[in-house]
């Protein structure tokens, strides 16, 4: 499926499985259309926001914004829904608060949407990128919340509370796995059909494997592209023969990863 303005043809002839949620896949349909290629989708999540009585302790945490020293938003999501929570309550972020983001495109949400200054890590878009950083080494008696879906990854309040600060969860959303019919994905997700797959986290990879049952053996020989390192071992120990790390999850990194393996494939 192809529609946007062809700026070169880099991806011409490729067509790129995407399994993000349905609402955040608009930004990588556009720019393989703009690479020449084409696309697929397969939302393997569905993000959704939480009730009003789920999201009273995210509230009460906002309430008290202005004791926290740094604001963590770990996804476009935990930006999007968390901004929408904070400017309801505050006209303007309490000053002198470091903010945090993981990935550059949550970076510039957050920057978009609440008018502050953002720090995030140069490469990589994972708790492991992030907790490189400068700014969160010496945290003796510092408050942080961290903007965030339900459930997830503990590493980063982990070790956050190992280095000595207090650390709370802000928790405004929660992910729902799609349902999918194995063999339907089967005939469609075939190596002759699909020249790659995209992967933007852990638990769309698993999701994913999860749904290989039906002819997994030529799925797996499709090439998968993953944000991390992590993520990467994640898709070898699931089965996948060709998987390409393109330390990042925007949609620049994608594109890099699709044209290597489309360079590749000539």
């Amino acid at each position: 499926m192809t529609s946007a303005s062809v700026q070169n043809e880099i991806l011409k002839g490729q067509v790129t499985l995407i399994t993000r949620p349905e609402a955040q896949q608009n930004s990588l349909r556009a720019a393989i259309e703009r690479q020449g290629g084409e696309w697929l989708s397969l939302p393997l999540l569905r993000i959704v926001p939480l009730t009003d009585s789920d999201l009273q302790a995210a509230r009460q945490h906002v309430q008290d914004l202005d004791n926290y020293d740094v604001l963590v938003f770990v996804s476009l999501n935990a930006a999007s829904l968390g901004a929408e929570l904070i400017t309801d309550l505050w006209p303007q972020l309490p000053v002198q608060q470091s903010i945090i983001a993981i990935g550059k495109s949550t970076a510039k949400l957050v920057a978009d949407l609440l008018a502050c200054e953002v720090i995030c890590p140069e490469a990589g878009s994972d708790s492991e990128a992030v907790l490189a950083i400068p700014e969160l080494q010496q945290l003796a008696d510092k408050r942080i919340g961290i903007f965030r879906g339900q459930g997830g990854r503990e590493l980063l309040a982990a070790t956050l509370r190992e280095r000595g600060a207090s650390v709370d969860y802000i928790e405004v959303y929660k992910r729902e796995q799609v349902q999918h019919d194995a063999a339907d994905v089967a005939a469609f997700a075939a190596p002759d059909k699909i020249d790659a797959i995209t992967v933007h986290s852990g638990e769309s990879l698993h999701s994913l494997a999860g749904l290989l049952s039906t002819a997994r053996k030529s799925i797996l020989a499709i090439p998968i592209v993953v944000p991390s390192a992590r993520v990467a071992k994640q898709a070898e120990q699931s089965g996948f023969k060709q998987v390409v790390n393109a330390h990042g999850a925007d949609d620049a990194s994608m594109i890099k990863a699709l044209e290597r393996i489309h360079a590749n494939a000539d």
